[in-house]
């Protein structure tokens, strides 16, 4: 069975120890579902992004977890 795991990393692409600690996902739908869940608090404890990896394999990334805040863009 394939194990998704993700790899948190820095802007810089340096590895990261994050704030949250997953498990080993079974399905990509499970880790994604998890990262989706998480993504806010991963980024307030220091990870800016992360890559999705299958069995060692990268599948894709790296993907920022900072969203862009609409309430926190200029008016027009």
């Amino acid at each position: 069975m394939a194990a998704w795991t993700w790899r948190f990393e820095k802007a810089d692409g340096t590895e990261v120890e994050p704030s949250l600690q997953p498990d080993e996902f079974t399905t990509q739908g499970d880790a994604e579902s998890w990262i989706g869940e998480f993504f806010k608090e991963l980024a307030e404890g220091g990870t800016d992004q992360v890559t999705l990896f299958e069995d060692g394999t990268k599948i894709y990334g790296p993907m920022s977890l900072h969203q862009d805040d609409p309430e926190d863009e200029p008016e027009v």
